[in-house]
């Protein structure tokens, strides 16, 4: 599944200068296309090639097997989100607007899996957060924020394993997310979050 060429068409036809400030990007007009940043990599699009390409500089090695996700995603980023800071509220994927997607059939997200790598080992996880350009915060025994898209951050949290419990992994966006684009989108960033982290 790649970009399609309405969304393509779409992009091409809008004013670069209001979608950098609307997404926090840059545009380099000589050679005609935007710089994104997604997590601890830059990413070169290109409107009239119709390319998104890792800067040559990027460690992308957390792209593998979600590149079209990935690009998708990033075109409908440009596209839609919204001039708005996050209001710092983590909300849960369910909270938001159509936000049962995340429970239903192939659309829930693995991480359990996640959370069994890392079971007993939140500085491996905290390690992981900080290669790709995270930051880490307070929450559970180990929490990283991530950012896919500059607008758009992502918080895992993670509850190791212990004698009464098994290790549990929580994904919240900030409780703008949804002002910025669809749900399905967001599910395609949440995706994208965990394997990202898988990758890594």
């Amino acid at each position: 599944m790649a970009v399609d060429n309405k969304a393509w068409e779409e992009l091409s036809i809008l004013d670069p200068s209001d979608v950098c400030q609307r997404t926090e990007v840059q545009y380099n007009p000589q050679k005609g296309e935007y710089s994104l940043k997604s997590f601890n990599s830059e990413f070169l699009i290109s409107p009239v090639k119709r390319e998104i390409n890792p800067s040559p500089e990027s460690d992308h090695r957390w792209l593998h097997g979600i590149e079209e996700l990935f690009n998708i995603s990033a075109i409908q980023y440009l596209i839609k989100a919204k001039c708005a800071g996050p209001s710092k509220k983590l909300v849960n994927p369910g909270d938001l607007k159509g936000g049962d997607i995340f429970f239903r059939g192939s659309h829930i997200l693995p991480l359990d899996t996640l959370a069994q790598r890392y079971r007993k080992s939140p500085q491996d996880f905290l390690l992981a957060g900080e290669l790709l350009g995270g930051k880490a915060l307070s929450f559970g025994d180990a929490s990283v924020e991530l950012g896919p898209f500059p607008r758009i951050p992502v918080t895992l949290i993670l509850w190791k394993e212990d004698e009464e419990f098994p290790p549990r992994m929580s994904l919240l966006f900030d409780s703008t997310a949804d002002q910025h684009l669809p749900i399905d989108i967001l599910w395609s960033i949440a995706m994208i979050t965990v394997q990202a982290f898988q990758n890594i």
